[in-house]
């Protein structure tokens, strides 16, 4: 067997997947936010397969769904995003859009004045993770029923709105977001072309192979090359990249209300409890919280 990858056969084993509908940004200037306006809301209803093209903007941004799933790609990570869940992409940070089923995406688009910080703009830290660095990079945060509550009301207000009741809502969703907790959530993509191709094949069916070896022969490559290139690209084994994918596996199935039993299982896990302890290793509550869809 060669030792090298070869990504035109990863994932060979499976029926081709129609490509995503692609789609642009819609009006993005429209609804830039600025100093006298901070927060803006973007609401639109995507179907499933629907894709925004890669794209950035000069200000933040905080990336939802009211309702369905999506899968949103920025910087070197991709995440599974369902209601419960939202991604915060600082500013200059390229990013894409793909709905796993239809949605209702919600985009929150926040001023940050230069050399200011969203813990700067909003207050005192509400955790330890809450720094300016910590807002530098893209990270998964807890949608509250408040916070989803008072984006709809803002999104219902009038064009033009009535200013002070804007700048009363707007104040609290700032403060909810300062106040959401931070997921240790995120799957990582690698920059080399043949690993990102394997990583590609995991992500669209983790459970075809439950290990390395599997993958390895799929691509045509070494259990010993996947596993180096894992840890220089990644700085993690394969086991540890596959369980955040798994993770991410899970929210979307919990986000359409499948039974945990039954997610548990089809995820490759000999029991419910041992699903059950996985989740509270890696993100440190049980799943009763953890897949909580709202």
């Amino acid at each position: 067997m060669p030792d090298t990858l070869a990504a035109s056969r990863v994932g060979s084993a499976r029926p081709a997947r129609p490509a995503p509908s692609p789609a642009l940004p819609s009006d993005p200037v429209r609804y830039g936010p600025d100093a006298e306006r901070p927060l803006r809301v973007r609401a639109r209803h995507l179907a499933a397969d629907t894709r925004i093209v890669p794209h950035r903007h000069a200000w933040a941004q905080v990336v939802f769904s009211a309702t369905g799933v999506l899968r949103v790609t920025a910087g070197d990570h991709t995440y599974i995003v369902p209601p419960s869940r939202a991604v915060w992409i600082p500013p200059g940070c390229e990013h894409a859009v793909t709905v796993v089923e239809d949605a209702e995406l919600r985009t929150l688009y926040l001023h940050l004045p230069p050399g200011q910080s969203l813990p700067a703009q909003l207050g005192a830290a509400a955790s330890l993770d809450d720094t300016p660095a910590a807002w530098q990079r893209c990270r998964v945060l807890e949608v509250s029923p408040l916070l989803r509550e008072v984006v709809e009301q803002i999104n219902a207000l009038p064009d033009p709105p009535p200013l002070a009741r804007e700048r009363c809502l707007v104040a609290l969703a700032q403060d909810e977001l300062r106040r959401a907790r931070p997921l240790p959530l995120g799957v990582g993509l690698p920059a080399d072309k043949r690993l990102r191709a394997l990583c590609e094949a995991v992500l669209d069916d983790p459970c075809r192979h439950p290990t390395l070896p599997g993958w390895a022969r799929e691509s045509g490559a070494s259990v010993r090359t996947v596993a180096r290139l894992f840890r220089q690209e990644l700085g993690t084994t394969f086991a540890e990249w596959r369980q955040q994918v798994l993770l991410a596996k899970a929210l979307s199935m919990a986000a359409r209300k499948r039974p945990m039993a039954h997610i548990a299982a089809e995820l490759g896990y000999a029991s419910a409890s041992a699903f059950t302890a996985m989740v509270r290793r890696s993100v440190g509550v049980p799943p009763s919280r953890f897949f909580t869809t709202g």
